[in-house]
Order: C-alpha cells, then structure tokens, then sequence
C-alpha cells in the first residue's frame, strides 16, 4: 500500500512550532509560530509546496504555535479552523476569519477526514488531531497531539493504530526535577495541564501501537529538559525496539516495521513512508 498521506515538521519546540500534513487533494498547515519567511524556508527545503495548503489549523493560542499566523493569512485565502477558545486567546486572533469547530468534532480537508480530540493543556481550549484517507487497502491515516499533560480516553482512542503517529515527548522527568527551571515552572510542565514526559508518552505507545504503525515522532522535545537520544531511548524501550545509529536518534524493531525517531526545534523533517 503506498502511503497517501506525508507528515512535514517544519519546527517542534517551545521557540516555534509548524507541521505540515499533506493528503491527496491537498495539505493541511497544523499551527505556525514562526515568520513566514523562516516557514517558506523550511518547507521549500522538504520540497513541500505551500500553495496546497488549503486548511490551517491551530490547535491552541500559546505564541509558539500562533505568532506568524497573522502575517502568513495575509497572503492566504483558505480556510482557518480552531476552537471558539483558541479564536478568541489573543486579539489578533479574534481578528482572523476563523472557521469554529469543538474538541471533539470532524471535517474534511485536503481529501482526509479530519477529528479533533480535546487535550490537556493550560490554555482555553485545545485539541489534538487524527487524519485519514481512503478505505480498505488504500486507507491511510496519521495522529498528532502535542502539548497535553495527560491523554483522555477520546485521544487513546483516535491516537490508536495510525500509520504515523506524532507524539509529545517533551521532557525526560529526571531532567526537568534537577535542572534550571524554577520550581513553579516544573511544576506547570509535570502537571497534567503541562506537557507529556517521555516516561508517559513511552506508556502511551504500549496502547497506541497497531500493525499499521510504520513511524512514531517523538515532538516537542524541551532544549533544556530533553534530549534527542533519551527520548528515542525511552519510547524504544517501550516497543523493544532497538538503536538505528550510532547516536541512538532513531530506533527500529527487529522486523523492520516501526520507527522511531524525533523532530526538532530547528532541522525540518519528512516522513513519508517505511524505510
């Protein structure tokens, strides 16, 4: 089965966050907390053309996933999708033409079925995302939930089983309980309204993980409190799957059917299909 759907991060972390969905009759732009320059960059260094974006999705208000929505949508004419809390986080959000959608709603856009699940996270009203195409062997589909500090039953549930799976593994809770950060600040990222560690989005895969699953990305990953290879380490461990370099930034299993790998704050990345 040749996969219909491709997941491009463009950026992943708390500096700025755009991911790119791109299905058959065309692509789904998830947040964008970067300048359009930086963001047409990026893409045109995947080779992703931008002129297919025909929805765009913002998932919260936090800046690092809103901050160049304005200037983008100043040269776009597509459809905007967000929650009526996420529209109205920021004023200039409230200025934009957005098209209101719930947590737990679905729509169409670029060929694929769209679903929202609600997450866990300090802002009005946030939600994760499952994407598919197609039927029977030409079904396709991806899941993608970042910034949440635990995982309802609704996002196991349309988490379960994806093609690709995009997932928060924001910090490793060693890291974060020693390091810099001010103990306020711990606390907000460990809470449940906070962000998923490793050692959670490592549980989380035991359940989301179906024969379909080709590829995992670890995303969000903090600069300060992670680190590639503890991540892909951690959430290995949970899948037995095994090191695919030397640096452990990427892992396999033994059959060759799961990867594991993690996206970053500033190298875009492409997943298209196994191998």
């Amino acid at each position: 089965m040749m996969p219909r759907m491709h997941l491009h991060v463009l950026a992943s972390g708390s500096k700025g966050n755009a991911s790119v969905v791109e299905g058959p009759a065309g692509s789904v732009l998830i947040d964008d907390g970067l300048s359009r320059r930086e963001l047409l960059r990026r893409a045109d260094e995947l080779g992703v053309d931008m002129n297919r974006i025909c929805c765009v999705v913002v998932t919260h208000e936090h800046a690092d996933h809103v901050s160049g929505l304005t200037v983008f949508c100043n040269k776009y004419e597509g459809r905007l999708v967000a929650t009526a809390g996420t529209a109205g986080g920021r004023k200039y959000l409230a200025k934009l033409p957005f098209e209101l959608v719930g947590d737990a709603d679905e729509f169409e856009a670029g060929g694929m079925r769209v679903r929202t699940f609600p997450t866990s996270h300090d802002v009005a009203d946030p939600f994760g995302l499952r994407f598919d195409c197609g039927a029977g062997e030409d079904a396709d589909s991806l899941g993608f939930c970042t910034d949440t500090g635990m995982l309802g039953d609704r996002a196991l549930e349309l988490l379960s089983g994806v093609r690709i799976l995009a997932l928060e593994s924001n910090h490793d809770a060693h890291m974060l309980a020693t390091g810099p950060y001010p103990g306020f600040l711990k606390q907000r990222i460990a809470g449940d309204h906070g962000h998923l560690s490793n050692d959670q989005a490592a549980a989380a895969l035991r359940e989301l993980i179906g024969p379909d699953t080709e590829t995992v990305v670890a995303m969000h990953l903090s600069e300060e409190n992670n680190r590639p290879s503890v991540a892909v380490r951690t959430l290995a461990a949970a899948v037995g799957a095994e090191a695919a370099n030397s640096t452990f930034t990427e892992a396999r299993t033994a059959d060759g059917r799961l990867t594991i790998c993690a996206a970053a704050q500033a190298r875009p990345m492409s997943v298209w299909q196994r191998g």
